[in-house]
């Protein structure tokens, strides 16, 4: 027993070891996945909702997202993804919006019941590109990954040294893993999306100023149905409206150099 855990932990010190990288805000990060083995995902993960859910037919509709997708990506390094994205809407009522890596947008028109206007949109968009830029999905896995080696390493001590009431234990190493760790870097990475969005907003010709007047509209939209910020995913509508002013000045001089203003509406 005593050898599966060290050769647990040594492994999992070896893998984190060598995984590390810096996310675009310069904040550190694991990866342990390739960039091929996450598009492969990405692929795998946008075929499936394309049959599971209803793909909007509004021609319309379909162009306004379109318009603002585009202006959005052409901001994206060739070295994030260099292909041509695929946009697709669907039409369901979920606020939300998403991005995979290997180049795939999906946008609920739910959204477009809040999003007030082609600016707003592209906060919505900006933000889960950022995701893709930053890595964010490659390093919560990553993390999923040492946890999973890291609790099993637990679980094995506490049964080899007879520790009495092991399983409350490890249900509370648990719970204590997701509100210490997943948690708050699940917030950390919504933070970060916001600020790496609110710049390829900007860059795009979209007034990122309307960044914060999207977070009140979802902020109104929610009904104040949300957890607390501590147990939360997401930051609450306030911390990331706070977070987006704090960083406005630079984007809104990237706004005015733009090259091109979009109309999508």
């Amino acid at each position: 027993m005593k050898r599966i855990s060290q050769h647990l932990i040594a492994t999992a010190l070896a893998v984190a070891l060598g995984a590390c990288a810096t996310s675009p805000t310069g904040r550190s990060q694991m990866l342990l996945y390739s960039d091929a083995q996450l598009a492969q995902m990405g692929d795998q993960a946008f075929a499936s909702m394309k049959e599971e859910l209803t793909i909007s037919n509004k021609r319309v509709q379909n162009s306004y997202v379109n318009c603002v997708a585009d202006a959005i990506v052409a901001q994206v390094p060739s070295e994030v993804f260099g292909g041509e994205w695929e946009i697709v809407v669907f039409d369901d009522e979920q606020v939300n919006a998403f991005a995979l890596p290997g180049g795939k947008i999906g946008v609920y028109t739910g959204l477009l019941n809040v999003a007030e206007n082609q600016h707003q949109l592209a906060a919505v968009i900006g933000h889960e590109v950022g995701h893709v830029i930053a890595n964010h999905g490659n390093e919560r896995m990553s993390q999923s990954a040492v946890i999973g080696v890291g609790s099993e390493v637990v679980g094995q001590v506490l049964e080899q040294q007879e520790v009495a009431g092991s399983s409350a234990i490890m249900g509370a190493i648990g719970l204590g893993v997701q509100v210490g760790v997943q948690l708050p870097f699940s917030r950390t990475h919504e933070s970060e999306a916001d600020i790496i969005g609110l710049q390829l907003m900007a860059k795009s010709g979209f007034n990122p100023a309307q960044s914060v007047n999207l977070w009140q509209n979802m902020d109104a939209a929610s009904s104040g149905e949300r957890p607390m910020e501590l147990l939360s995913t997401h930051p609450a509508p306030q911390t990331r409206i706070d977070n987006l002013k704090a960083n406005m000045a630079p984007a809104m001089a990237d706004y005015r150099a733009a090259p091109v203003y979009p109309s999508c509406e």
